[in-house]
């Protein structure tokens, strides 16, 4: 028995809730449930985010939330109940199934069935932005090592779970060598041990395009956070039934499970909403929870039911459905057809009973890292890049001495081309003369000379080798 924490939501969100539950405990499911109260009722009663103290304890206690759509209010600085509960609890992973359903639900792809896996807290998406001159801001890219280990892991564990025969990997490796470059290594040293299950890579914009032209050539696919975001809402809009899907979000610890649409007011109390986008998510929750026979039940009860013909005002087609229901008659017909496997669209089969393996994120030996060089970005107004590494001379030293400058990525000194067009912001890398080292205290050198001189140094990276491997990126045309 597994106990978790439910929470029914705004608008339509109670009436799904409770037609979903009713076809868990239909179909035989272990479940024990604890219900909170999250969303409008809580921010309005002035709880900022939506959700209050004993709730955030259920969760955190249970480790499993099933939850239905929630409104938040506009203005008045409430917070997104969904972004924290992400973040709070280290959901790093992001599961999103896009499944067509033709010829039930209109698609240009019959035959998709895509599974997008998505890293969910890294990348651009940490959120650190900063302008640094009057026409350059920057925002950091931050991708880690534990944060690729544990959603290709996940990937590749899903697709064991479900039976499922391939895992691939976008990425823009061929710009982004460094951060995308190690997404794209760690996959492949996750994959190796995974032999029975096929692995491929394709850059993100040529994999981006066969998604839209060809999705049945993918199976699962994984990728960092900005590439997945866009790709999964590509994927779920052309599958043609965005109101049906459900989506996850699993961490080490805890795991949220939802429908990806919205609370529908002007339909609520109608009894006439879609439970299915929920009922995904609990069948998604189900299987993690490692009730694989309950939701291999459950899913194939309502693809058979769909393929009767027994639709929901949403999908309703004259010729194509056969009886227009509503939410709760909807999910009465799932539970009599419990048992039962569709003909027409494709049944499923997970591996019976075996929860997803996640193992901890073990830290590494420590590679050995080395001081290479630093750069320093410097807010200059000039236009002659020459000029400017005239003034960057006279701040070298017997140890350090200025090797490139570049503008927005490219070399413009030396050897620059007097066509490309510069910003205000220079980056300027000094390395180390012949036959020395340059240490932490040349760097303070550096920026005091800098200093003296009048030049605005506005940050600085440190450049590493990692065991004798170079750590940082070189200018486009060096």
């Amino acid at each position: 028995m597994t106990k978790i924490t439910i929470a029914k939501g705004n608008g339509i969100g109670p009436e799904i809730m409770d037609a979903t539950i009713e076809i868990l405990f239909s179909a035989g499911a272990k479940i024990e449930i604890e219900e909170i109260e999250v969303g409008e009722k809580v921010y309005l009663a002035g709880n900022s985010a939506g959700i209050a103290s004993e709730s955030w304890k259920s969760i955190t206690t249970n480790k499993i939330f099933l939850k239905a759509p929630i409104t938040t209010p506009q203005g008045g600085g409430y917070k997104s109940l969904n972004v924290s509960t992400r973040k709070f609890l280290g959901l790093y992973a992001n599961v999103r199934p896009c499944k067509s359903l033709h010829p039930f639900v209109d698609t240009k792809h019959p035959v998709m069935d895509i599974v997008i896996i998505r890293e969910n807290e890294e990348d651009l998406y940490a959120g650190i932005e900063h302008q640094q001159t009057d026409e350059v801001v920057q925002c950091l890219k931050l991708i880690s090592r534990p944060g690729c280990e544990k959603i290709i892991r996940y990937a590749f564990e899903y697709a064991k779970q479900q039976n499922r025969k391939k895992v691939s990997c976008f990425t823009k490796d061929n710009i982004m060598k460094q951060t995308d470059g190690l997404f794209h290594t760690v996959f492949d040293e996750i994959a190796k041990e995974y032999p029975d299950i096929e692995n491929e890579h394709w850059i993100v914009d040529i994999g981006a395009a066969k998604v839209a032209e060809s999705p049945e050539i993918f199976d699962v696919i994984v990728m960092p956070n900005l590439y997945g975001d866009i790709i999964s809402d590509i994927a779920a809009e052309i599958t043609g039934s965005v109101g049906l899907a459900g989506s996850s979000n699993i961490g080490e610890e805890c795991a949220m499970f939802e429908a990806i649409h919205g609370t529908a007011p002007d339909i609520a109390g109608k009894d006439i909403a879609n439970p299915s986008g929920l009922l995904q998510g609990a069948i998604m929750m189900l299987n993690h929870i490692g009730q694989t026979s309950v939701a291999e039940k459950i899913q194939n009860a309502w693809l058979y039911t769909l393929e009767q013909g027994t639709h929901t005002a949403d999908i309703y087609k004259e010729g194509t459905s056969k009886k227009k229901v509503g939410t709760k008659d909807f999910a009465k017909s799932v539970i009599e057809n419990l048992g039962k496997k569709p003909s027409i669209l494709n049944s499923v089969s997970y591996t019976n009973n075996s929860a997803i393996n996640l193992p901890k994120y073990q830290r590494k030996t420590p590679l050995k890292k080395a001081l290479a060089g630093i750069d320093v970005f410097v807010h200059w107004n000039g236009a002659n890049p020459n000029e400017l590494a005239e003034k960057l001379k006279s701040i070298e030293s017997a140890q350090t001495k200025l090797q490139i400058i570049t503008n927005r990525g490219i070399k413009v000194w030396p050897d620059g081309f007097k066509e490309t067009f510069c910003t205000d912001h220079w980056r300027c890398r000094f390395m180390p003369t012949e036959n020395t080292e340059i240490t932490k205290n040349d760097i303070v050198e550096i920026l005091s000379r800098a200093n003296l001189k009048n030049i605005d140094t506005i940050k600085t990276e440190n450049l590493y080798s990692f065991d004798g491997k170079t750590g940082f990126s070189l200018a486009q045309g060096q």
